[in-house]
């Protein structure tokens, strides 16, 4: 018998009604403001829920995948960060999405925090997977919105995370990403940028050396200062901005 859904939406957002924490929301819509309602649900929470789901859906990916979209589309920040952790937690549901699917679910972002969710938990996984080819997230670097130039740039750290295909990374398909954006100057892509490079940096470090030099002109100060300190200490410069 296939899973009634909304039954699951119903008692989905019991759990999260239960965990709601005013203050932590309060805290939320200042560091990652959204227009998303936030309910300060815990990471911890989410990802027992998430676990949760995972387990009672194990047999229906397809399930999982309609369950995560329409959480997605409920216009909760908790709700859109739960999908993401649920769908990272069900590969076969992640692994059936198509470089369709994987995009309508992003739709939407407008934070950094969901952004780096999805990046991290969906399309830097799918990328890596096949799931998604270069020319798709060529497509958000050259978007108008600043979250998909964002997720762009985030979505190559699963690329170059240790663990991934090849211990030396993926320059081949990172710098390209980072070169399209070099010259953004809009605080959240230059922050990524800085993320994208540094995470390259710990598997291969001549290659992002050879990048800073040849974009030396057009690079934000922050991101040399960041990256070029990762590259001799091996941690993100400290200083605060």
């Amino acid at each position: 018998m296939m899973t009634d859904l909304d039954a699951v939406m119903r008692e989905v957002d019991e759990r999260l009604a239960a965990e709601a924490d005013p203050k932590r929301a309060d805290h939320g819509e200042g560091y990652h403001a959204t227009s998303m309602r936030i309910r300060g649900v815990r990471t911890p929470v989410l990802r027992s829920i998430a676990g949760d789901l995972a387990r009672r859906l194990k047999a229906e990916p397809d399930a999982a995948v309609e369950l995560a979209s329409r959480l997605v589309g409920s216009g909760g920040f908790d709700e859109r960060t739960l999908a993401y952790i649920l769908l990272s937690r069900h590969r076969a549901a992640l692994a059936s999405l198509d470089a369709d699917g994987i995009e309508a679910l992003g739709v939407g972002m407008d934070n950094w925090a969901s952004v780096d969710a999805y990046c991290s938990l969906v399309s830097g996984p799918a990328w890596l997977a096949g799931q998604l080819d270069d020319a798709r997230i060529e497509g958000w670097a050259r978007s108008s919105d600043r979250w998909w130039r964002r997720a762009a740039l985030v979505s190559t750290t699963a690329l170059n995370k240790k663990g991934a295909l090849n211990e030396r990374g993926d320059a081949a398909r990172t710098l390209p990403i980072c070169a399209l954006l070099a010259a953004d100057r809009d605080d959240m892509v230059v922050k990524a940028v800085s993320w994208a490079l540094r995470t390259l940096a710990a598997r291969d470090p001549e290659a992002v050396r050879g990048f800073l030099d040849a974009h030396e002109d057009v690079l934000a100060a922050r991101v040399q200062r960041e990256v070029r300190h990762k590259l001799e200490t091996g941690v993100k410069n400290p200083r605060r901005e």
